[in-house]
């Protein structure tokens, strides 16, 4: 909001919220092209007497449809008009290098949501500049019917600007599209890295994190926005818990020398005032570090074990598992274990069987005393996995993690499917009947080596095999 106010924006109103006219004013409206946000821009212009406000400069995230825009066109906005621009933002950015794409699921739609998401697919690569090679993993056909629909879309944007994807570097990038089908196991972890296991064990609402903080006569609650404008979340956000604490207290120490603080004071909060802010960052980050562990040695620790041997198929010594069911009769016996945790084992179970018969199902779900959910967990057959196999253990199509060398913590050592795929990707060793490319831009002549030079080796392993405890108190 404030960067807003520096560019001189004195009001932000919401369009579906009614607001004060200020007819000596100009406007500046940014909408999704909807028929909902177009009627309410059409009503702040439907006045006898004065408009709501002096003109607009309109703004939208994506395609305007035609209907919609020759709704504008015949209204008296179109008097008033300065700007009307699509500035396609049909997708938002969650770090530097993440980007969420709004699809929420409705029956009966799946050929209109597969076209939605083709065209914010299209949007995000056009906004980043890239006209990239398009590969999908084989398996369900969403993947390629959304593989080809986005390069239609991409054509559209690269006959409107011939110079997307141009560039030194641009022809070396991947559009890679997998069904979640092919890896459900990353979904049912408990994830150890600070903010996965922040916002799956902890109340953040809207990325705000709240906690009961006391002074010398009173306790009050603290509100604290965790986003790329805090520089200290940014930079802990990934890494492991068992490493946060010892990282923020590092930073601590390093920024009070730097400033020739006395860090030896029971309280932070007691030292100079100047530094408050700072200092107050570092304090909320090592409350949020300690309000995860007590979480997680509160009801996660048991089950987290359970769950990253049913994900490996092996234990942390790298014994194949013998006994699975053994293995997860002792959470899903565990009345101090949540339902939902139970339910996070017994589908990765599920999963390592490739199905159990009927009469197991219901007895493992007996056992678990979770028959409120068994709904939830037949569900699982909606990402492609088998929940019943009459035959007992059947052979699983899903995506196999490779085993990684790599130190890591016990409770941490399965690792994402789509890891591997990129790293492949990456190093050109993708198997091309399994992931084939329906566009390749890429010139014949480019190397493998030329590509991994690129990239930096970021993914190679530089140390031995290393096996570390899992979360420290």
């Amino acid at each position: 909001m404030s960067d807003i106010l520096a560019e001189g924006i004195t009001i932000v109103e919401d369009i579906n919220k009614p607001g004060e006219p200020i007819p000596n004013l100009k406007a500046i409206y940014l909408l999704s092209p909807t028929e909902k946000s177009v009627q309410a821009l059409i009503t702040d212009f439907r006045g006898t007497r004065t408009f709501t406000y002096k003109a607009a400069h309109i703004f939208f995230t994506d395609t305007c449809p035609e209907p919609l825009f020759s709704e504008l066109g015949r209204s008296r906005l179109a008097k008033v008009v300065k700007t009307l621009k699509e500035i396609h933002l049909a997708f938002s950015p969650t770090s530097p290098s993440t980007y969420n794409l709004y699809c929420p699921f409705r029956a009966g739609e799946r050929a209109q949501q597969l076209e939605a998401l083709a065209q914010q697919t299209a949007i995000m690569c056009a906004t980043l500049q890239e006209y990239p090679a398009i590969r999908y993993c084989k398996g369900p056909e969403d993947t390629a019917q959304l593989a080809h629909a986005v390069l239609a879309k991409l054509n559209t944007f690269k006959a409107d600007t011939p110079s997307l994807g141009e560039g030194p570097e641009k022809t070396r990038s991947q559009l890679l599209i997998m069904d979640r089908a092919a890896n459900p196991v990353s979904l049912l972890l408990h994830e150890l890295t600070f903010q996965a296991m922040a916002y799956d064990l902890l109340d953040i609402e809207q990325d705000t994190y709240r906690y009961e903080t006391t002074g010398l006569c009173e306790a009050w609650e603290k509100a604290i926005l965790l986003d790329e404008e805090d520089d200290l979340w940014a930079e802990l956000r990934h890494m492991h818990i068992a490493d946060v604490s010892k990282k923020v207290t590092e930073f601590l120490k390093t920024f009070c020398e730097s400033k020739r603080l006395n860090t030896d004071k029971a309280n932070i909060k007691d030292l100079i005032p100047q530094y408050q802010k700072e200092l107050n960052k570092y304090s909320t980050h090592l409350h949020l570090a300690d309000d995860c562990m007590k979480h997680f040695k509160g009801s996660v620790e048991k089950p987290c074990s359970v769950e990253q041997d049913l994900a490996m198929g092996s234990d942390a010594e790298r014994e194949k598992i013998k006994d699975s069911m053994k293995l997860i009769l002792q959470v899903l016996l565990d009345a101090a274990v949540p339902s939902y945790d139970k339910i996070r084992v017994l589908l990765l179970y599920i999963l390592l069987r490739n199905g159990v018969s009927e009469e197991n199902l219901a007895k493992l779900i007996q056992h678990a005393n979770v028959q409120a959910h068994s709904s939830l967990i037949r569900n699982l057959e909606q990402l492609g996995g088998t929940v019943t196999n009459p035959g007992g253990s059947g052979t699983s199509s899903r995506l196999k993690p490779r085993e990684r060398m790599e130190p890591t913590y016990q409770l941490s050592l399965s690792t994402p499917v789509v890891k591997d795929v990129m790293e492949d990707a990456v190093e050109d060793r993708l198997d091309r009947k399994l992931w084939p490319f329906i566009f390749d831009p890429t010139p014949a002549a480019s190397s493998q080596a030329a590509v991994s030079a690129h990239f930096s080796h970021w993914h190679k392993n530089k140390a031995g095999v290393e096996t570390r405890a899992g979360p420290d108190s």
